[in-house]
């Protein structure tokens, strides 16, 4: 597998669009139609991964076999690198590549001064909180997150240290 960093419009596109088939059929059952394209809309467009690159440190990665099967967003927050995005195409899962990109995110976060990585993730996503277990995340809080439009996040915080 390779990891790559996204930087261009096209490699953008790519994203949004392989973000929006994942999230169409993973997080419709979980949230609602609705709140996925609203959600689609706020943090996962063309618009929103430019903004996140340009104006709010965020790095985007790709993750490529044959094609673009999935990818991740991160960003330096004090000593812990946020995981903010972590996401694989459901044909691609159970390929050990989940593995790769968290040994790539736990790499950087060391580069980069970090002790831990944290990420939130959705109470009802029972699948990935298992697979962030199964990675070493623990949970440690709990948050409930307004959005906008009348919708919340309703998720944990798990944390996994490094060294």
């Amino acid at each position: 597998m390779n990891i790559f960093n996204i930087r261009s419009l096209d490699q953008i596109e790519a994203v949004a669009k392989l973000g929006a088939e994942i999230w169409e059929d993973h997080y419709t059952p979980i949230i609602g139609k609705e709140q996925v394209s609203y959600m689609l809309d706020k943090f996962q467009s063309v618009h929103a991964v430019q903004t996140q690159i340009e104006s709010e440190n965020y790095h985007y990665f790709g993750l490529e076999e044959s094609g673009l099967v999935g990818y991740l967003a991160v960003q330096k927050r004090a000593e812990a690198m946020f995981l903010s995005k972590f996401y694989i195409h459901k044909s691609e899962r159970g390929k050990g590549f989940a593995k790769l990109a968290l040994k790539f995110v736990e790499d950087f976060a060391l580069k980069n001064e970090c002790t831990e990585i944290s990420l939130t993730v959705n109470k009802y996503n029972s699948g990935s909180i298992k697979a962030y277990e199964k990675m070493g995340f623990k949970s440690v809080d709990e948050v409930v997150a307004d959005i906008g439009q009348g919708y919340v996040m309703d998720d944990y915080i798990m944390k996994k240290l490094i060294k």
